[in-house]
């Protein structure tokens, strides 16, 4: 005779499971229409706030700051990437701070976060977040599967603040190691962290992938049909691509690895 179910077994769902599930969906979807608007949706965002703290007004500061700070809060965590969250929360606070009310910063302060933003990433501000950091170990599945000769050419292709040329080091000691980035900010503070790699200024997509047997890769999914037609066209055969999280949409992988997190590594070879 079969045993009837337990309430706490794997096949018996929790209460509120049912409810549950629909729920996170609609929250996904408000984050990702949020993020279809952005940076609209960060404006959006501060509006809002201050229509909020405006209204309340009469009823006191204090409440009127919690009114407009909360929504704006809950409205930031919906975004889907934090540096978005902080953005659109961080914005608003900053604009409290230095707005008629409050004014305990000078009113231009507002725009240091955003003139800094512009430094780092001239063109691509509102398109991407500033930085990825590869995490530490995230390569290491790479080094057991790629096999190189002393000297070899490795690209890091958009290498930001350097996490990634140093997580290549780690796997690659023996490598002769290079870096572009785009953001003169960034590169320059890659050197400096970095002197043992060769780190230029300059932009992934123009630069020729021929020269380097190992390209690395942390971008977004969008572009990685764009880094498939490129791997394709300019690297000699038996080179090696490697992409943290995101696969080439066309090209099978040797190994996929999934990594602590939400993290997945993708080796190919060419």
């Amino acid at each position: 005779m079969q045993e009837p179910a337990r309430a706490d077994s794997p096949e018996t769902p929790p209460p509120g499971a049912d409810e549950a599930l629909p729920a996170a969906h609609a929250w996904a979807r408000r984050g990702q229409a949020l993020s279809r608007l952005w940076p609209t949706s960060a404006l959006l965002c501060w509006l809002l706030g201050w229509g909020l703290l405006t209204a309340l007004q009469p009823q006191g500061a204090v409440l009127a700051l919690i009114g407009a700070v909360l929504p704006v809060a809950a409205l930031a965590w919906l975004h889907e990437r934090r540096w978005r969250r902080f953005m659109v929360l961080g914005g608003f606070v900053a604009s409290l701070l230095a707005g008629p009310g409050l004014a305990l910063l000078p009113a231009w302060s507002w725009l240091l976060p955003l003139a800094l933003l512009l430094l780092m990433y001239p063109r691509s501000t509102w398109r991407d977040a500033p930085l990825f950091p590869t995490p530490a170990g995230a390569l290491a599945q790479a080094a057991d599967q790629i096999r190189l000769p002393s000297g070899a050419r490795i690209l890091d292709a958009g290498c930001g603040l350097g996490a990634g040329l140093r997580e290549l080091h780690r796997c690659f000691p023996a490598a002769d190691l290079h870096g572009i980035e785009w953001s003169p900010l960034l590169a320059w503070l890659c050197r400096l962290r970095h002197p043992w790699a060769r780190v230029r200024r300059g932009d992934m997509w123009a630069q020729s992938w021929a020269p380097y047997q190992v390209v690395y890769l942390f971008q977004r999914p969008e572009s990685m049909a764009q880094a498939e037609a490129k791997a394709q066209s300019e690297l000699e055969s038996g080179a090696w691509l490697i992409s943290l999280d995101f696969p080439l949409p066309g090209t099978p992988a040797i190994l996929v690895q999934p990594l602590a997190g939400r993290h997945s590594l993708h080796v190919y070879r060419f």
